[in-house]
């Protein structure tokens, strides 16, 4: 037990005294919070931009459609005729909408045409067919002596509210909500896994190359060795994203600060309207905020937490032993390659596996791969958050610490015999031999 600390304490030490490991715990929360700045920043300044379209309208029917918005203006060139309208926005404007004179609305409704320099914007265009579509059903109303008004009126947006029958009630917000919180574990598992199970495996392929092993080796046992390189490295990324989220943290805050007089302005301007408007909008964002904190209070907190936990360690203890049988049975990084697909595919399976999860979160798929182990992990922590009954994670749990003991008894055969064994590519059949000794 006591060599299993020190060579614990060794791999974890080693780690974070390691100068890529200090830069990237430094400089990753600044790339994280600096993209989504940018992300920010390029939106506003991309929903700040006013494109001119020109439109002619030989119809005479659809001049009411072309409503300036905060993002489009539009212009009526309709009296200059097509060919002039085409060469003035070929040199001054943004696209120009062409509405031929047809004899029927069918007829018209097809023949419409978008003239541009470059490919245009897919919502723009969106926006223009869905206005035009609008006026022509309107048009085509009237002429069956329709009361257009009158059918406008009859317009109704129906809202369905869910509620189980335990009177507990959800809603769009609830659902994003939930979507948000699985779909965060799920990959924080998936890029825990893989960031430092890679970094086990390049530590033991590492002293395999250099033949610290073999001196190591003759002290303790392999599978002590195995547990204390996995234990070791789990602690020094947990430390790692630790740091990461604190200090993302900060930044925000400091960003929202920053930002803070911005949005001061904006909510002085915004009183200039009217006190009943305004007294509308506060109103509303009392009530959203209000249903937010409702949809917290509803999630399953602590089975989240405790799940979160188990699934955490039981998945990377399971992938970080077989990450480590793979270090141990080869003898650069690139003999790797032929093992990690069989790896992997059980991960991205179960990031893909989230999105049905999503839309059918009690279906047998979600079910069945909430159960697997190599996929539990991540698929079971998406379904949590939308109600998962006890057994079923009491289940897929059990399944979780009995694939874990049994990976863990083959991955330590596979090192004991792999960490000497130098100048051979290991093959599947070879590893199978392996454990049988």
């Amino acid at each position: 037990m006591n060599k299993l600390k020190l060579i614990v304490k060794r791999e974890f030490l080693a780690k974070v005294k390691n100068k890529s490991f200090i830069v990237m715990t430094i400089l990753s929360p600044l790339l994280m919070v600096g993209l989504f700045a940018l992300i920010v920043f390029l939106n506003q300044k991309n929903s700040e931009e006013i494109r001119t379209v020109a439109f002619v309208d030989e119809s005479n029917l659809m001049e009411s459609v072309f409503i300036d918005s905060e993002s489009t203006k539009y212009i009526n060139l309709t009296e200059l005729g097509l060919a002039l309208a085409k060469e003035k926005t070929n040199e001054f404007y943004y696209g120009l909408v062409y509405i031929p004179k047809k004899d029927s609305l069918n007829e018209l409704a097809s023949s419409i045409l978008f003239y541009s320099n470059e490919s245009p914007s897919l919502s723009l265009v969106g926006d223009i067919e869905h206005n035009l579509e609008r006026k022509i059903r309107d048009l085509k109303i009237e002429q069956l002596q329709f009361d257009i008004e009158k059918i406008k009126a009859a317009e109704t947006v129906v809202t369905v509210h869910s509620e189980n029958f335990s009177g507990e009630k959800s809603s769009k917000m609830g659902s994003m909500l939930k979507m948000a919180t699985g779909g965060g574990f799920g990959y924080l598992i998936f890029m825990f896994i893989i960031i430092y199970g890679t970094s086990v495996m390049r530590s033991v392929i590492e002293e395999k190359t250099s033949r610290i092993i073999e001196v190591i080796i003759s002290s303790v046992k392999p599978f002590q060795l195995m547990m204390g390189k996995i234990i070791g490295n789990a602690l020094a990324g947990i430390l790692q994203f630790i740091i990461w989220m604190i200090s993302a943290g900060f930044l925000m805050f400091a960003i929202t600060l920053i930002l803070g007089p911005d949005a001061t302005e904006v909510a002085a301007n915004s009183t200039q309207i009217t006190n009943g408007v305004v007294q509308q909008v506060q109103e509303s964002a009392m009530s959203d905020i209000q249903l937010a904190l409702q949809e917290i209070k509803n999630l399953p907190i602590l089975t989240m937490f405790f799940s979160f936990i188990i699934y955490f360690l039981g998945g990377y203890l399971i992938y970080s032993s077989i990450y480590a049988a793979i270090g141990a049975a080869v003898d650069s990084e690139t003999d790797t390659q032929q093992f990690m697909m069989p790896v992997l595919m059980p991960l991205i399976i179960a990031i893909y596996v989230g999105f049905s999860v999503i839309e059918n979160p009690h279906g047998p798929i979600a079910l069945g791969f909430s159960l697997f182990p190599l996929t539990s992990p991540i698929v079971m922590l998406m379904r949590i958050p939308f109600g998962v009954p006890w057994w079923q994670i009491a289940v897929s749990m059990f399944l979780l610490i009995i694939t874990f003991i049994g990976i863990v008894w083959f991955a330590a055969k596979i090192y004991r015999v792999g960490i000497l064994m130098y100048g051979k590519k290991p093959t599947y059949k070879e590893l199978y031999k392996w454990l049988k000794y």
